[in-house]
């Protein structure tokens, strides 16, 4: 018989097994550092970290649309550049898409490529019309105040052009710089998994300032993973 598990439907782990693991989880140590902590094998801790990942990135979802005073840029994530290519050209590259809210939230999503209509869509359908954007001097970024947005700021990092008073994109470079630093410790990331990591990663960023441990049991108490 299953034991009884307020986090966890139908789990064979206890409670105190289970909020050992969320705190493993929360302390982002690996699902192989997990197991071996926690006397359990390491494909269960595998499966427990991806529900908790799809729950993650299931809250991220519910932030939008995002309204304020926003930075907006792309990264490039994958496998160091194959000699031969350059700059937004380099192959086996995933695109993100990132909004950064000032004194807020970031929010990203995955994008196949950088073309105007792309972003356009991206930032349409993530993006309150009375928002002040902030953004580099991509083309992809040119006409969003005949979009209907309130104001549209650029600095132009090709002119060397970084910061103009309060208009530059440091906040959701700042989030491009940690995301990579944390992502980089799996020695890759597989395709199939990327996008759960990037919310972990999100969520993360969003609630660098909170005991993520207590918030995590928290939300599972309201809604358990299953």
């Amino acid at each position: 018989m299953a034991i009884k598990n307020r986090y966890y439907y139908r789990s064979h782990f206890s409670e105190r097994k289970f909020r050992q693991i969320l705190r493993y989880f929360a302390l982002d140590l690996t699902a192989s550092d997990c197991a071996r902590l926690t006397a359990i094998s390491v494909r269960s801790c595998n499966c427990i970290y991806l529900k908790i990942r799809k729950r993650l990135a299931h809250a991220g979802a519910l932030n939008n649309p995002i309204c304020g005073e926003l930075e907006l840029d792309e990264s490039y994530f994958g496998p160091r550049r194959v000699p031969g290519k350059r700059g937004r050209g380099a192959s086996c590259k995933t695109i993100v898409f990132g909004i950064l809210q000032r004194h807020g939230h970031v929010y990203t999503q995955i994008i196949p490529n950088t073309t105007r209509s792309v972003l356009r869509r991206a930032i349409r359908g993530s993006v309150d019309r009375h928002s002040i954007i902030h953004s580099d001097g991509l083309s992809g970024y040119d006409g969003l105040v005949d979009m209907g947005y309130a104001k549209h700021f650029r600095v132009f990092h090709g002119r060397g052009e970084y910061v103009r008073g309060d208009q530059h994109i440091n906040g959701i470079e700042s989030f491009w710089s940690y995301a990579k630093r944390r992502m980089s410790k799996f020695n890759g990331v597989p395709a199939e998994t990327f996008y759960l990591h990037l919310k972990e990663t999100e969520f993360r960023f969003n609630h660098r300032d909170q005991d993520l441990a207590r918030l995590l049991m928290k939300m599972l108490r309201e809604n358990p993973l299953k």
